[in-house]
């Protein structure tokens, strides 16, 4: 190939993976004045991961009643409702904006409330669930101390 192909292919290369980048790995951040990085989305999208989060809240105060009662299918059904099966619903261009630390938090937070189920159901034992909430919520704690939501007033 001639130099002018090779200068093609490079040029399109760089755009191809600097879009990669910006896509998988650093999102729509920026610095914001209270330390933590301010996630860029409009509104809908704010609106979206906030319902989520308040999904989570949910679950999380009937795990701990069920775990106060000893009642193990309560636990399983409440942690099912925020497992793996709930992030289907995200949209890829809001997946696009968030960074990449904040995808395995939440991915992991998912994942997490899909293994307390699965323990639950499989184990019963309510001491061990009350240790498994107590490690997923460092996640949540984690999230919250690194990102906040910025969000433009365009739907």
């Amino acid at each position: 190939m001639n130099k002018k192909c090779w200068l093609i292919i490079s040029v399109l290369l760089l755009i191809i993976f600097g879009g990669a980048y910006k896509f998988l790995i650093q999102g729509s951040v920026s610095e914001s004045a209270d330390g933590r990085m301010a996630i860029q989305v409009n509104a809908g999208e704010r609106d979206l991961i906030l319902a989520e989060m308040r999904a989570f809240l949910i679950s999380v105060q009937q795990i701990t009643q069920a775990i106060s009662k000893d009642d193990m299918q309560l636990l399983a059904d409440s942690a099912r409702k925020v497992g793996k099966a709930a992030q289907g619903e995200v949209p890829g261009t809001l997946i696009g904006k968030l960074p990449i630390e904040f995808k395995k938090l939440g991915f992991a937070t998912h994942s997490k409330f899909d293994q307390m189920a699965l323990d639950a159901e499989s184990l019963g034992d309510s001491a061990y669930a009350l240790q498994q909430l107590s490690e997923l919520m460092q996640n949540c704690v984690a999230c919250h101390a690194a990102y906040r939501l910025d969000a433009s007033g365009s739907q």
